[in-house]
């Protein structure tokens, strides 16, 4: 689970209730469904913003996410790592801006490939990087870095009853 929010900002412009925190919390348990879209945003050396879908999964209180050295993402992260993660979770859009930084880590790597494994994804550790027989088009070829995100601040909308709208800070 992510961290809890060091403070809220309601941003109903119709009336209705603060958007809690425990309701997007509880909607990140879906992130390892495939139907989840999610989508990571990061800036180009050109200050040009890009988007790419991507496959995120949540464990230990972190959200990862695995991208080939050489695509577009991975570059444009290795220059700056400030990005954002969109998902359409049930009942709630959720925006996170924050930081991701490649883990090399192999115990990290090990946890997080299981957990992979356990949602479908038959991933595995092959030295500081992630293998498998078949990753998402937008990943490029194996072998994968993996990435660990790091939340600073996030928008939810909610996009069911109760409707809501609220900004949270992480730091």
């Amino acid at each position: 689970m992510l961290p809890e929010p060091v403070s809220a900002k309601d941003l109903n412009i119709y009336g209705e209730a603060e958007l809690p925190w425990s309701r997007v919390a509880a909607a990140l348990g879906e992130l390892a469904k495939a139907e989840t879209a999610q989508f990571l945003g990061t800036v180009g050396p050109d200050g040009r913003p890009r988007s790419a879908g991507i496959g995120c999964v949540e464990d230990g209180g972190w959200i990862y996410f695995t991208s080939g050295p050489g695509t577009r993402k991975s570059r444009n992260l290795a220059a700056n790592p400030a990005c954002t993660l969109s998902f359409r979770l049930p009942g709630v859009d959720l925006v996170l801006e924050g930081e991701a930084h490649r883990t090399t880590d192999p115990d990290e790597i090990d946890r997080v490939t299981a957990f992979y494994r356990a949602t479908g994804w038959p991933s595995e550790r092959d030295g500081d990087a992630v293998t498998a027989p078949y990753s998402a088009q937008s990943a490029g070829p194996p072998p994968w870095h993996l990435y660990r995100f790091t939340p600073h601040a996030a928008v939810g909308v909610a996009t069911a009853e109760p409707h809501g709208a609220t900004r949270w800070r992480f730091s």
